[in-house]
């Protein structure tokens, strides 16, 4: 066994099936060992997609997603995802291997700091040396998994991946739980809820990474409380549920922000600023905080108590406490929740993205997952789609980069071959990845990607015409045509210029043995009364 098999094998034992990367010289050592230790390598196009990917598995299999990158622009290429990973807080081992120890700091072609790269992004940034491979693994491993969770950083010397191997493969370390708050913290939170008459909760990031998610709805159904999301924490509790409101913070969000504004206790579930800072959207209402981390707010914030610790152990608690008194009532909610959505789908005489996304989430089942990409079309998604399950509503919104989507969607469905997904994706976005089609289609993953084509960076359009700017710089096609073209990399394109064309293209694609790419032709103008208003 050299260390590149003493990798492999450590990273199996923390149950990673798949890694995502770009191949070089400096790789292959880590690639072969992988090939006979039954550690998947997923070539992607971009390293920058292999990070967005490993994201994602993480997200969908609660174990850290890994990447593989080499040196130079390979590792700033995965910086990318290595970032995205941080904000959005999900676990991953990124490894760069890189030259021989006795290269590393000389003016070497390609060569640069890999740990000042990669120190801002990640929990950690280590090398991995002679007799402290496994070990520094582990310890990676542990803290990627620790709360917060996110990213950490390993450089390995391609001498050091050829090297006898010199250690076991190591147990990995449960990470600790954050320490739990304190009875009196928690009587205290009971009591500022227990005075609250019209209380509103809003549920965050954090709470997606719960052991018990199930603890968010009862302490939503014992205390009669209607809730809201965030765009991330989405499914966590069905949407179908009479107490949801939907999300925050996204198209039409001063309708949420009326009716939450309406309320006189705001409680932040498993709520992390890294999505939307409370100052956005609070107003005068006081919060009560529950989260793994104090709230970074600014003194606009009325702070009514801070309740800090372990999140399941918190909620748990909350929920045991005798109903709080309110005065919502279902109707109001109802109401609210209908006209919300009935803002959100303003009639236009042309094919509208929200009747593109409508017909989209009608094919696909309740426990169907959904990828899509970050534009204008993200805060009407966001909105307006409804999520069933935790884990089927893939988006960034801590990093919010722009080639997310159909990367995302290639790894989940990765790792839930057994649900169907499917990618919605904008035209600028498209251009950004559009050649890990060709993994999608190496793999076999049938996924519909629906690329709603409007012919603008439309969101960046929006903001143009919101400061009275020209359009200058956001028009990504100044031509029509009638069909797209028959394949792209092997991929099925297929054209849906109407509504009946979208639902039966999607339905077909459902089905297919591979992926199929739907051209969706939409008049972006209602973006402009409902992104931001």
């Amino acid at each position: 066994m050299n260390n590149a098999d003493l990798i492999v094998a450590t990273l199996k034992t923390a149950g990673i099936t798949h890694g995502f990367g770009v191949p070089s010289g400096n790789v292959l050592p880590l690639m072969e060992a992988m090939r006979l230790g039954g550690l998947h390598f997923v070539l992607t196009a971009h390293e920058g997609s292999a990070g967005f990917a490993a994201d994602v598995m993480a997200r969908m299999t609660g174990r850290p997603g890994l990447a593989i990158a080499t040196l130079g622009p390979g590792a700033t290429n995965l910086a990318t995802g290595v970032g995205n990973a941080f904000l959005d807080r999900s676990p991953m081992i990124a490894i760069t291997c890189t030259l021989v120890q006795a290269q590393l700091g000389r003016r070497i072609q390609m060569w640069i700091d890999h740990h000042t790269l990669f120190r801002p992004i990640t929990k950690g940034t280590f090398v991995l040396t002679p007799g402290r491979v496994a070990s520094t693994l582990a310890e990676a491993i542990t803290l990627a998994l620790t709360e917060p969770q996110g990213p950490v950083h390993l450089d390995l010397p391609e001498d050091v991946a050829l090297a006898p191997a010199t250690e076991a493969v190591p147990a990995i370390a449960v990470p600790a739980r954050r320490p739990m708050a304190s009875d009196a913290a928690i009587d205290t939170a009971a009591a500022v809820l227990a005075r609250a008459r019209k209380p509103v909760a809003v549920i965050g990031t954090t709470a997606m990474r719960m052991r018990d998610p199930g603890a968010l709805r009862a302490f939503i159904d014992r205390h009669r409380m209607p809730f809201a999301t965030t765009t991330m924490a989405k499914g966590l509790i069905d949407e179908d549920h009479p107490l949801s409101i939907g999300c925050i913070e996204r198209s039409k969000r001063k309708v949420q922000r009326t009716f939450i504004q309406g309320a006189d206790l705001i409680v932040g579930l498993g709520y992390d600023t890294i999505e939307v800072e409370y100052e956005a959207w609070t107003g005068p209402v006081p919060v009560l905080h529950v989260d793994i981390e104090h709230a970074d707010v600014d003194a606009s914030v009325r702070i009514a108590h801070e309740l800090v610790g372990d999140l399941d152990h918190s909620i748990a608690r909350l929920a045991a406490f005798p109903a709080s008194a309110n005065q919502w009532t279902a109707a109001a909610i109802a109401s609210h929740r209908e006209a919300y959505q009935r803002a959100l789908r303003p009639a236009m005489p042309h094919f509208t993205p929200h009747e593109a996304i409508d017909i989209v989430r009608d094919a696909l089942p309740a426990n169907g997952v959904l990828a899509f990409d970050v534009g204008a079309h993200t805060h009407q998604i966001a909105s307006q789609w409804p999520t069933h399950a935790p884990r089927t509503f893939l988006i960034t919104n801590g990093w919010s980069s722009m080639g997310f989507g159909l990367p995302a969607a290639i790894a989940a469905k990765i790792a839930r071959p057994d649900l169907p997904v499917v990618c919605i994706l904008g035209d600028g976005c498209f251009q950004m990845t559009c050649g890990e089609l060709a993994v999608a289609k190496r793999h076999g993953l049938a996924i519909p990607f629906v690329v709603l084509d409007d012919r603008w960076l439309s969101l960046i359009k929006v903001k143009q015409e919101r400061r009275q700017f020209a359009h200058y710089g956001t028009l990504l096609l100044n031509e029509t045509y009638e069909e797209p073209p028959a394949h792209y990399f092997g991929v099925p394109a297929v054209g849906a210029r109407t509504r009946e064309a979208l639902d039966r293209e999607i339905r077909k694609a459902l089905r297919a043995s591979g992926p199929t790419v739907i051209e969706t032709v939409v008049d972006p103008a209602h973006y402009t009364e409902t992104v931001y208003d």
